[in-house]
């Protein structure tokens, strides 16, 4: 609760963090915030023609099947990946001043969503150009879905940026296995066509449940199931836990170490 408690107290800074990333995010480039829709179109792009023209999948409306799965996957990949240096980023302002060392992960990861959030119209654009169609009864369970996605992309981020502080190897495994992570995950392909015998570990990825989430609620317009929903939240729940508790252990060295 004292944690809760401060975080609150130091709300205006995480907000200065979260507009100050975004800002920044593509500053001096030519195009500017325009990159925020232009990199998961290209992503898209070229999936759709690798697994639509080259590696045929005989999914229907592929480019659909794919794009509401890949923008939620880019936003929980750059929260485990670039969210892990994210604390190591800001040494000199932890050096400096002191504040909830929480508040550095925190704004990332939010600055992140906002960009997912955005990237949403686009995915909404192409339902509505392509004529998909949307079940307006099944999208008050979208909210909920991404805030289990964040609390997940939190936990993880809390977790990965205070072992990366006094283990700077970690960012670059953590590339490689986002790189795995993804091709377990059922993103570019169907779950159906994973052998049953490895559903079980196919179905301990957390990510597993979130996509499956996303793609009833907005490719099949249907209300996600409860129990993947509820698999989803406890996954989201424990990662958000361990990664509090693991940053409030290592947080009290940062300084020593940076």
């Amino acid at each position: 609760m004292n944690t809760i408690k401060e975080l609150y107290a130091y709300r205006q800074m995480i907000f200065s963090l979260v507009k100050k990333d975004l800002r920044g995010r593509y500053k001096g480039s030519a195009l500017g915030f325009l990159w925020t829709f232009i990199n998961p179109l290209l992503q898209l792009v070229v999936y759709t023609v690798v697994f639509s023209f080259i590696l045929k999948s005989n999914i229907e409306r592929y480019y659909l099947y794919l794009f509401v799965a890949l923008i939620p996957w880019i936003f929980f990949s750059s929260a485990i990946t670039v969210g892990a240096s994210s604390v190591v980023a800001q040494k000199d302002l932890i050096k400096k001043i002191y504040f909830p060392r929480m508040v550095i992960p925190i704004s990332y990861v939010t600055s992140s969503f906002v960009n997912m959030l955005l990237c949403f119209i686009v995915i909404f654009a192409v339902i509505i150009f392509t004529g998909a169609g949307i079940n307006f009864a099944a999208l008050p369970a979208l909210p909920i879905i991404m805030a289990v996605e964040y609390l997940m992309a939190l936990g993880m981020a809390l977790l990965t940026s205070a072992v990366t502080v006094y283990f700077r190897d970690m960012e670059h495994i953590l590339n490689i296995l986002a790189m795995m992570w993804m091709y377990m995950t059922p993103i570019m392909y169907d779950k159906s066509i994973v052998p049953e015998r490895l559903l079980p570990f196919f179905n301990l990825n957390p990510m597993t449940h979130v996509i499956e989430c996303y793609r009833t609620v907005l490719y099949n317009k249907a209300m996600p199931d409860l129990s993947t929903l509820l698999s989803a939240a406890g996954f989201g729940l424990f990662f958000l836990v361990l990664g509090c508790l693991v940053f409030n252990k290592l947080q009290r060295h940062f300084a020593e170490e940076l």
